[in-house]
């Protein structure tokens, strides 16, 4: 080899020496390129070889700095171009085979000196120089230079088919795209049915043939998800997507995919290749329009405002040209010249109810295809024309342009069960709203997907009806709200002021109670035992609202009464072994003054037996003669008798010694009411049955609490054979470590993850009950 190729493989950029050797036995430098010998030739040897009359006619050129001599073994001796790969244009030779004297191409050297002897010829390397390229693009012409600008251009996948972006941000999308950051761009789409050659129809549109969205023979479909490449000749992102009727799985999340892709665009190819324009076609763009209206219009101009763009997204949907390929049939509005295509197709729009008043354009562009290849360039000049008008839709940075595929994909995203869809439409409303249903009327949420993430409750069309298993009545208090404001209230087991025992106490006989924050306690539902109005035709407003699953908020508070009952007989059960008996005797004290007729003298006021006069300690029990209504020991009111004329009945109840042996003296008893008293005694014959319960209350601490837990269970708490482990700290629960309710969400918790104690107004709790480590932790109330 050479000094030449020892440096010129060195990348340095040498001289190009003389190659015939003819005269100078090749050290001097070359001169000419003579394109029928097929070398570099000096001074001297060109003038000494073209001396022959039959020679001097060749053609020679004058070698310029940087030049580089074309490949050799790509034309014939005639100059013609041999092998089907070259597009027309002469290839610049890479290297020249000092063995055979020939310049050879990057392919031709493959092809000709890959195998056997000729790999090991000597070979002279070629560098072209900045001046040379420049050289070659000022002899292309502007197809050529628009080909090899397309050269490099290679796709990648932007959106699977199950919505998930495929690339990490905006600075990626940009890098795959390999375009300036700065660049304005439009956006093109293709749809389709399966089958009908969008991916070929793009890269020969787009990329004069070349194979940058994959295409196949094959009967399964090529593209799966979305696919995107950039244009450097057209500045505009051409995006790939899947065929209609193709997919089998994630259908419906596929279906709205293709809606995201047509929201982002500027303009919109739908391809058919059919001898007739099938309805489908116009049902797909009239849903389309509908739903970008509906739903994507109001997300774009959020995305606007949110990400500070100058360029508004919404003005006007994307145009769309209808590409028709037909083989047998005449072109739409061929028959008749005086007809326009467009016409007849806003025609049919109107024929089957479609309406495509999202897009700022419907154009149509037909080619009758007798033999193949198919003629794609009536629709690439029409792509060119449309991506010229600036008026509707204007280019914009392909940052922009990703933001607005990211928005419209975390708003519009998640599973959408196929099952459950009507598909009487395209781009159904459950495609894009939430998917939330009310528990009571079965109605679905209006809102958009995802919008609980930005704190904006549920909302439906229609109003509520009431559900028993729901309770899901809202009261609000009257008097407030005639005062002009709104307070809801809440029925519960006991009011604010209450101690735990005195008011279970008084639930279980007064029932339970609406509080007011303003006006206090406005109603108890057995305050009276004859004549208890409802408390909607009293002291509150009613509404229906509707149940959203996840939400709780009609758990009522005498919905977990008997889960307080067993809490409070804990804590009475506390308070019997701290106090004595000192809490008991407080409740059945309160409880006899509750229902005592009207001529018993009140507890409160009996301090001593009133035969004795014996004093009464906290642990001695008062008893009330039924004849005189005094307060006496049990020593002093042991003996029993008919009381008739208090209306205890013909049965033998309890009176003082005095009244026993007055038993044939007629009382003075004042004429009461019959309905008051004879409510009262009712009332007393009922309390002195519930006093016997309260008598009962450290016996029924005995029973163990397990028994009773599952009936005593509130809705909201998760069953104890669902709970396997803590919900903080994941401990698996066994015989030595217990699980606990959380009084607040109801999760299932161990000692350690719940030992904080607050109190639970919303459930129902006004005492401090077991609370878990993260309910703890949010601050106001409970």
């Amino acid at each position: 080899m050479s000094a030449h190729t020892q440096t010129a493989e060195k990348g340095q950029n040498t001289t190009l020496l003389c190659q015939e050797s003819y005269v100078c036995s090749g050290t001097d430098e070359a001169i000419f390129e003579c394109d029928e010998c097929r070398s570099l030739q000096c001074q001297r040897c060109e003038e000494e070889l073209h001396q022959p009359e039959r020679l001097r006619n060749h053609e020679r050129t004058r070698i310029r700095p940087g030049h580089v001599p074309y490949c050799d073994s790509c034309k014939g001796a005639n100059g013609n171009i041999m092998h089907a790969s070259m597009t027309g244009s002469r290839q610049v030779a890479a290297v020249r085979c000092q063995v055979c004297k020939i310049n050879l191409c990057v392919e031709c050297q493959k092809r000709t000196h890959a195998g056997g002897n000729r790999r090991k010829h000597p070979v002279t390397v070629y560098h072209a120089g900045k001046a040379q390229e420049q050289e070659e693009e000022e002899g292309m012409d502007e197809e050529t230079k628009r080909r090899k600008m397309t050269e490099k251009v290679v796709s990648f996948l932007l959106v699977d088919e199950t919505e998930e972006i495929q690339v990490r941000n905006e600075e990626d999308f940009i890098k795959k795209l390999d375009c300036s950051p700065d660049q304005h761009l439009k956006v093109v789409s293709i749809f389709g049915n399966t089958g009908d050659g969008k991916s070929h129809t793009l890269n020969h549109t787009f990329f004069y043939g070349r194979e940058v969205f994959k295409t196949s023979p094959a009967q399964e479909s090529c593209t799966v998800g979305v696919w995107a490449a950039y244009d450097p000749v057209r500045k505009v992102v051409v995006i790939d997507t899947e065929g209609l009727l193709g997919a089998t799985v994630n259908l419906s999340q596929r279906t709205r995919l293709l809606l995201k892709v047509l929201a982002i665009s500027d303009l919109v190819i739908y391809r058919t290749r059919a001898d007739r324009l099938h309805n489908d076609l116009f049902k797909f763009l009239g849903d389309a329009s509908e739903a970008y209206l509906k739903h994507f219009t109001k997300e774009l101009k959020a995305t606007t405002a949110r990400c500070g763009l100058d360029v508004p997204l919404s003005t006007l949907g994307p145009g769309v040209i209808i590409f028709h390929e037909t083989v047998y049939t005449k072109l739409l509005g061929s028959d008749h010249p005086s007809e326009v295509p467009e016409k007849l197709i806003q025609d049919r729009f109107r024929k089957l109810s479609c309406f495509p008043e999202a897009f700022s354009s419907i154009h149509y562009k037909g080619t009758r295809t007798y033999n193949p290849p198919t003629d794609f360039s009536g629709l690439r000049r029409a792509v060119e024309q449309q991506l010229e008008n600036n008026t509707t839709r204007s280019p914009r940075q392909p940052g922009v342009i990703y933001k607005a595929l990211k928005a419209l994909s975390d708003r519009f995203s998640g599973e959408i069960p196929d099952d459950q869809m009507a598909h009487s439409s395209f781009f159904p409303d459950e495609y894009f709203t939430c998917s939330s249903v009310c528990l009571s009327c079965g109605c679905g949420c209006k809102k958009s997907m995802n919008h609980a993430k930005e704190g904006v409750p549920h909302e439906s069309k229609s109003r509520c009806r009431y559900s028993h298993q729901y309770d899901n009545r809202v009261y609000t208090c009257k008097a407030c709200y005639e005062r002009g404001m709104e307070v809801s209230v809440v029925p519960k087991t006991s009011a604010s002021t209450d101690s735990p025992w005195l008011g279970l106490a008084k639930y279980a006989w007064s029932g339970y109670v609406i509080e007011c924050p303003n006006c206090g306690v406005v109603y108890r539902s057995r305050q009276y035992w004859f004549g208890n109005q409802d408390p909607v035709n009293t002291v509150v407003r009613t509404e229906i609202e509707h149940v959203w699953p996840g939400t709780d908020g009609f758990l009522k508070d005498n919905n977990n009464a008997a889960q307080r009952l067993l809490d409070g007989m804990n804590f009475m059960a506390q308070s019997v072994s701290e106090l004595s008996l000192g809490p008991t005797k407080a409740v059945t004290s309160w409880l006899t003054d509750q229902i005592a007729p009207s001529y018993w003298r009140p507890n409160s006021q009996i301090l001593s037996c009133n035969k004795c006069n014996t004093p009464f300690k906290d642990n001695d029990t008062k008893h009330h003669c039924r004849a005189c209504g005094e307060g006496f020991c049990d020593g002093c009111s042991s003996k029993t008798r008919p009381v008739p004329e208090r209306g205890w009945g013909p049965a033998p109840v309890r009176v003082c010694d005095n009244c026993y042996e007055n038993r044939g003296i007629q009382l003075d008893v004042a004429e009461l009411p019959s309905d008051e008293e004879g409510g009262t005694l009712i009332a007393r014959k009922v309390g002195e049955a519930v006093q016997n319960t309260f008598g009962a209350v450290v016996t029924a601490m005995d029973i163990p609490l397990g028994l009773v837990k599952d009936a005593a269970r509130p809705a909201y708490w998760v069953p104890d054979h669902e709970i396997l482990h803590c919900h903080n700290c994941r401990k698996e629960f066994s015989i030595k470590l217990s699980k606990h309710h959380c009084r607040a969400c109801g999760q299932g918790f161990c000692d350690e993850c719940s030992h904080d104690r607050r109190a639970v107004p919303s459930r129902g709790w006004d005492h401090p009950v077991r609370v878990c480590f993260n309910c703890n932790k949010k601050p106001g109330d409970l």
